[in-house]
């Protein structure tokens, strides 16, 4: 009489079944005998679920990329041989009102450093050392001078006359 194991492997899906106490018959694995049932509804509210929290992730990302913009304001720096601080003088006149008429408020979007010569030309590149040192972004300038000197101080701060 040979004595067989109640437990034995099958050959073709290498699963373990059991052994009935009916001869030739055996249980396969229990999971396997159930059928896979498809719903419709549930495969359409994962898809509804799914781009729900891809629209909210969208939203707080992008309100998130929105307060991380840099507010630095624009900085200019302007030298002229006209006018001085107390009576500014035609020039610095006509710039104030052409950046007014572009929609820049001084203080606000936009901040002008004016600096004034008053004849001394001697100081011209004391003043646009000066000037530079304050971190400008670009040099306005009405004189050749000006220029001259910030061009020889300077190779990455653009200059306008």
């Amino acid at each position: 009489m040979k004595v067989f194991s109640s437990e034995r492997v099958s050959g073709s899906d290498n699963r373990k079944s059991k052994t009935c106490a009916e001869t030739g018959r055996s249980i396969q694995n229990p999971h396997s005998i159930l059928p896979t049932i498809e719903n419709p509804k549930s495969k359409i509210q994962n898809v509804v679920v799914g781009l729900f929290a891809i629209v909210v992730a969208l939203t707080v990302c992008g309100a998130r990329a929105d307060a991380q913009q840099p507010t630095r304001i624009p900085r200019i720096g302007f030298v002229t041989s006209a006018g001085n601080p107390n009576s500014p003088g035609l020039r610095v006149e006509a710039f104030q009102r052409g950046l007014r008429e572009l929609g820049y408020v001084e203080g606000k979007n936009i901040l002008v450093e004016y600096c004034y010569i008053e004849g001394k030309t001697e100081r011209v590149p004391v003043i646009v050392s000066e000037l530079l040192q304050l971190k400008v972004d670009v040099v306005v300038s009405t004189t050749l001078a000006t220029v001259r000197a910030a061009k020889q101080e300077t190779h990455t701060i653009p200059i306008v006359m």
